[in-house]
């Protein structure tokens, strides 16, 4: 009796792990979608939005097939989420300081004295405190890593995953006309662009490192992350 009830408990709650990640899927291509209806960049948010499909492709495999937990999921999702706004103004014209203006009456470009748009730069650094999270549970549950170790290396990953990154708008760069370029990449007129971007995202991830180390990710069935013992 008690193994069956443990049985149902399980099942139930693998059942709602499952439907909570295939509705975060279904929000995000929502999302993805509405981003391009009257989009004032239509060719370049078509670059953007490659790895936008993509990344939700490999969501919705991994929510029958790997099973992350739910923290890992809503961390991917969230990212997307910070990548489909940047889509839809290809980065260097998300209208924060619009946002800013209707909301305190100032806009933070000239609070902060910006000379730029940082909105990509924001993106960076949020990929590394998010993308360090599914890194690690990748560690722990395939890699047989305890969580210190998982926490640490999750930081290479998400640097190397920037490094690739970049190496493609290098690419990207070469092979496209200059101002579909720079428009792809944002660069704004910084030649140090990549390597503040790459900064940020290891500044990111090493805060959430520093959080995760103490955390032990558990089978996916109940999508929940609980504490551990310190290694």
């Amino acid at each position: 009796m008690a193994i069956s009830s443990v049985d149902a408990s399980t099942n139930a709650a693998t059942k709602r792990s499952i439907n909570g990640q295939v509705g975060l899927v279904v929000l995000t291509g929502i999302m993805a979608l509405v981003s391009c209806w009257d989009a004032p960049f239509p060719a370049e948010l078509k670059l953007q939005h490659i790895p936008t499909v993509v990344i939700l492709l490999l969501m919705t495999w991994s929510t029958f097939a790997c099973r992350f937990s739910m923290a890992s999921f809503v961390c991917v999702a969230v990212f997307l989420w910070l990548h489909i706004v940047g889509a839809r103004w290809i980065y260097s014209f998300v209208p924060y300081d619009d946002w800013s203006q209707s909301v305190s009456g100032s806009s933070l470009s000239q609070r902060f004295d910006w000379r730029r748009n940082h909105y990509d730069r924001l993106v960076h650094f949020a990929s590394g405190i998010l993308i360090a999270v599914p890194a690690a549970e990748c560690l722990q549950r395939w890699g047989g890593m305890r969580p210190l170790g998982a926490a640490i290396v999750s930081i290479a990953i998400v640097v190397a995953i920037g490094a690739v990154y970049e190496i493609l708008e290098w690419q990207i760069a070469t092979f496209f006309a200059p101002a579909v370029a720079e428009a792809y990449n944002g660069q704004q007129g910084d030649v140090w662009d990549p390597q503040k971007d790459m900064a940020l995202a290891w500044f990111g991830a090493t805060i959430s490192a520093g959080l995760l180390f103490r955390y032990r990710f558990e089978s996916a069935a109940g999508g929940s992350v609980v504490d551990s013992v310190t290694d």
